[in-house]
């Protein structure tokens, strides 16, 4: 029997037990003032969107922090700024990714990783010399590409209050990640963890328990991130900026 307050309709099906199983940790009176309330973030109709990818096509699991704080950016994956369309202008990347200080590093890693940028030169004047004919136009795409490639865009903390600290939140989900990575292993156990930043990185007390691979890092807002070079050899092969 459902004891959570959420519709999981949109959700794929093969998700529904790791989920029922997950949300079963949760404190029921903390989901239900979810339903309650209009006051955090991605919002009830968007917390499970990056569940619509079938378990059995994730190869992946890339773990943020937690939703972003704007209405319009929060979409319930993690790092998709649903604010931020095009990627590039005839200045560099677009005024909008260069405002989103997580995926301008993220996409100046990936371009590096390609050879396109040399590590030394990150600069608007060296991407705007890149040819990016090739290469993904929006952000969409890009995300499009992750997807494709079996990424489960997941933050280790799926909720954001407004009113609220942060930490208050993460506790209330961790039971929930938990069982669900539980889940998951079981039911997927070549799956490959990726742990950007201190909160996805805490994970590894739990992850420690299985022999999983795992791919461990700074969050992306650093800007040492852009020049991790285990970073960059992970998703070199990826191609994930070129278009299909």
């Amino acid at each position: 029997m459902t004891t959570h307050p959420f519709d999981l309709s949109k959700v794929d099906s093969s998700w529904h037990d790791c989920l029922q199983r997950a949300l079963a940790q949760v404190d029921p009176h903390y989901l239900q003032q979810l339903t309650e309330s209009e006051n955090w973030l991605p919002g009830p109709a968007k917390l499970f969107s990056a569940f619509t990818l079938p378990l059995e096509q994730v190869n992946y699991v890339l773990f943020g922090e937690s939703p972003y704080p704007r209405r319009e950016s929060a979409n319930g994956y993690a790092f998709w700024d649903a604010a931020v369309q095009d990627l590039w202008s005839p200045t560099g990347l677009s005024k909008k990714v260069n405002r989103a200080t997580s995926l301008r590093n993220l996409i100046k890693m990936l371009l590096v990783a390609e050879g396109e940028l040399d590590k030394k030169h990150l600069g608007q004047e060296e991407i705007a010399k890149i040819n990016k004919q090739r290469l993904v136009q929006t952000n969409q795409e890009f995300f499009g590409n992750l997807l494709r490639h079996g990424f489960l865009l997941m933050n280790a903390t799926p909720v954001l209050h407004q009113s609220r600290p942060p930490h208050h939140d993460a506790r209330a989900w961790k039971p929930f990640v938990r069982e669900l990575i539980d889940c998951l292993i079981q039911k997927n156990p070549d799956v490959t963890f990726v742990l950007f930043g201190r909160i996805a990185n805490s994970l590894n007390d739990f992850l420690n328990l299985y022999p999983v691979t795992k791919l461990e890092a700074e969050h992306p807002y650093n800007h040492s991130f852009i020049v991790n070079q285990t970073v960059q050899d992970f998703f070199k092969p990826l191609h994930l900026l070129h278009r299909d």
